[in-house]
């Protein structure tokens, strides 16, 4: 691609001092004539490139240039922004080098700024530790080290497991650790904010070891849906942009709003529709009213 190949010849010449047309036409494969337009491109745009001649010559760039965003177009431009968003994501789970990364790319591309945007993968109300802990399963899985810690399961039991983590996963607004468990002697997915602590220890596994089709995580079993229609009043429409798109809101005229949508028939969104409390009221079907009623009466009791 000629923009990847323009990007590359500029950081090459801003790492080097001087580079011939021939060495260059070697490493991407390209003729020296295209090398040479290249280099005119990039004179164009505006960027200090010279040539030397005689033995030591060849393509030069101004010592301290840096590229100005205004040559890569609007659509390149949010390219590079994917990029850095992309870099910045990595950096907040403290990948090695990754600062460096940021830091090259930032003295390339004038306002280029990787300032932009802050990736925290702590939940709301974690405590300082939650970080950490994140970053000990990373540091783990890229020193193959197994790791111990205190997970409690969705049956609410509390268990103290041995893992080789292999990998972390981000699926459906939630972290997971993918990995073998020692305890059960086969791979198992486990949800970061279960996991209570996190202890890596001196001993290492091979993760060559892992037989390609056990390299991805098994897709989740499918749960039975329901179709839920649900009647929300205005004080929770904030919270409806937030989960759903404007075409899902039916706007009955009277200060209430209709939703249809299918979840997972489990108790995940039973606590979902509680959650709004006096906000909602399910319309269909009879049994999940049924069973928020009695759940609501049973909160009621409590006080």
């Amino acid at each position: 691609m000629k923009l990847n190949r323009l990007l590359e010849i500029t950081t090459i010449l801003l790492n080097k001092k001087t580079v011939t047309a021939a060495e260059l036409a070697k490493r991407f494969g390209v003729s020296t004539r295209t090398i040479y337009r290249d280099i005119d491109v990039l004179s164009a745009s505006g960027v200090p490139v010279y040539s030397s001649q005689g033995s030591g010559g060849g393509i030069s760039i101004l010592e301290d240039y840096t590229v100005n965003r205004a040559v890569l177009s609007g659509s390149e431009r949010a390219a590079l922004d994917s990029v850095l968003l992309g870099l910045q994501t990595l950096e907040a789970t403290q990948y090695p080098g990754i600062n460096k990364v940021l830091e090259k790319l930032g003295g390339i591309f004038k306002g280029a700024d990787s300032d932009w945007i802050s990736v925290d993968f702590s939940p709301w109300g974690s405590n300082p530790n939650a970080g950490n802990k994140f970053t000990d399963i990373k540091t783990a899985i890229l020193q193959s080290r197994v790791i111990e810690v205190d997970y409690i399961n969705a049956q609410n039991e509390k268990s103290r497991r041995r893992i080789e983590p292999l990998r972390l996963v981000f699926k459906s607004q939630a972290w997971y650790l993918w990995g073998y468990c020692l305890a059960k002697n086969d791979y198992r997915t486990f949800r970061i904010s279960r996991v209570k602590s996190v202890r890596i220890t001196d001993s290492e596994f091979d993760r060559n070891k892992v037989h390609v089709e056990d390299r991805t995580p098994p897709p989740e079993k499918e749960k039975p849906c329901v179709r839920l229609v649900l009647e929300f009043t205005s004080e929770a429409l904030y919270r409806l942009y937030d989960d759903y798109d404007d075409e899902k809101l039916t706007d009955n005229g009277d200060g209430t709003y209709t939703v249809e949508f299918y979840f997972p028939d489990d108790e995940w969104v039973y606590s979902y529709i509680l959650s709004f409390g006096s906000s909602v009221k399910v319309l269909e079907p009879e049994y999940v009213k049924k069973i928020i009623k009695e759940k609501a009466e049973k909160i009621y009791k409590k006080y």
